[in-house]
């Protein structure tokens, strides 16, 4: 076993990981060190070859590999340390961060420690859809790998359950492979992932998608010979007489994303329930000293390029809580109010401005963003159409900010109060 020293230990390759090292080598700081579980770096990125990705942050439409080359090859030109095959197995309070790799074990003291571990997919298992367990249920990210990694293909006649991203885009990829998707499915009253993709990836290419539907039982032996759908009620439960055989070899699942966040507890950091991601304060720092968590195992993005913004934004935290030896307190608290399903951060210091960045519970033709501390409105931003799959974000103004009162975040529909706009951004 090896033991030694650290000022930064990243875990995770992926987008988050790699734009903290590149902000951080900017910052001075030299003692660092990535480490990935993969072969490679470049996180998820590697198996997304569509397009769409780095208009916000390189001004350009890339592929899911072109954006992490961008990266990689900054990280390998600056000679940044980094590891891959190598697993982290556990991280303490002191942030003690013990790895394995074919090399062996190996223990890191660091005085700083990066969580960018991402997310995973939810499961059949998590949903507990009835019938038999054949051969042919994947997760949208495991056939898009199949594909995109290992020129294999999962299926022929394919039916969609869910309505994220990476299901409307295997929609698609499927159909170009030849494939014939019969629908997408989607339990919701509305689409899960972001418009573009509907119109994109379903429409252009009429692939149906019913919404308020679902899988209620899987059939097969060996494998996937069809599924039952049916339709649900306001209380997402399946309506009897609605059911239907769909005949298919293949059932793919798109039902949501999860943060990677059983390294954070083990750390002792506080998840918070709405993100399932840790519960940050305006440094991005979670309630652990000195552990900082940014990117997709924080919550859910829909782009990478806001991502990688958050990464540096954490990153210069980072570098100042390693030069100061800690950084300001936040004791104001960033609460959820109507039709806001969560913010980040959480905590903010009320001593300077900050970015939060948030989700809305349902969609919202025409809305105001409203931000009230102490009973008062302090901050108001209009929102023309605003939906779960696209995340809000907003500068608030240090201005607007008192030094005490926690802050309450709302999503009102304008046709039900018509008030004046403090702000804008």
């Amino acid at each position: 076993m090896t033991e030694k020293h650290i000022d930064v230990l990243i875990v995770g390759g992926g987008p988050a990981g790699l734009a903290a090292a590149l902000q951080l080598w900017k910052r001075g700081a030299r003692d660092l060190l990535i480490v990935e579980r993969e072969k490679q770096l470049g996180g998820i990125l590697r198996q997304c070859i569509h397009d769409g990705f780095g208009l916000s942050h390189f001004g350009e439409s890339l592929s899911g590999p072109e954006y992490a080359a961008r990266f990689i090859d900054d990280v390998e030109r600056l000679g940044i340390p980094y590891v891959t095959n190598t697993t982290v197995l556990s991280i303490t309070k002191d942030r003690t961060v013990t790895t394995a790799s074919p090399a062996g074990l190996t223990v890191c003291h660091a005085k700083a420690v990066i969580l960018a571990m991402g997310c995973r997919e939810r499961t059949r298992g998590a949903l507990a859809i009835p019938g038999e367990r054949p051969a042919g249920v994947f997760t949208a990210g495991t056939a898009q790998a199949y594909i995109n990694l290992y020129d294999r293909m999962p299926a022929r006649e394919a039916v969609i359950l869910g309505s994220g991203d990476i299901g409307m885009i295997m929609a698609r990829r499927l159909t170009l492979e030849g494939a014939h998707v019969k629908a997408v499915y989607e339990i919701m009253p509305y689409a899960a992932g972001l418009p573009r993709n509907v119109e994109q990836c379903l429409r252009d290419y009429e692939i149906p998608l019913y919404l308020s539907h679902t899988v209620t039982k899987v059939h097969g032996r060996s494998r996937v010979t069809g599924v039952t759908v049916a339709a649900v009620d306001e209380r997402l439960q399946p309506i009897p007489g609605t059911e239907e055989f769909v005949p298919c070899d293949t059932l793919i699942l798109s039902v949501g994303l999860i943060p990677e966040n059983e390294l954070s507890l083990d750390a002792g950091v506080t998840l918070d329930p709405h993100t399932r991601g840790a519960l940050v304060d305006e440094h991005l720092m979670t309630d652990v000293d000195g552990i900082f968590a940014a990117g997709n195992v924080l919550h859910v993005h829909d782009l990478v390029d806001y991502v990688s913004k958050e990464a540096v934004r954490l990153a210069d935290s980072a570098a100042d809580y390693l030069a100061q030896g800690g950084l300001p307190a936040c004791p104001l608290s960033v609460q959820c109010g109507e039709s806001v399903g969560h913010t980040v951060p959480q905590r903010i210091s009320g001593s300077r401005g900050v970015l939060l960045s948030l989700r809305v519970t349902r969609p919202i033709d025409s809305c105001r963003i409203v931000v009230s501390q102490n009973g008062r409105r302090i901050f108001s931003r209009k929102v023309r159409h605003a939906v779960p799959a696209e995340m809000i974000r907003f500068d608030l103004p240090a201005r607007s900010l008192a030094p005490s009162g926690d802050l309450t975040v709302s999503a009102i529909w304008e046709g039900a109060q018509d008030a004046p706009e403090e702000a804008r951004v």
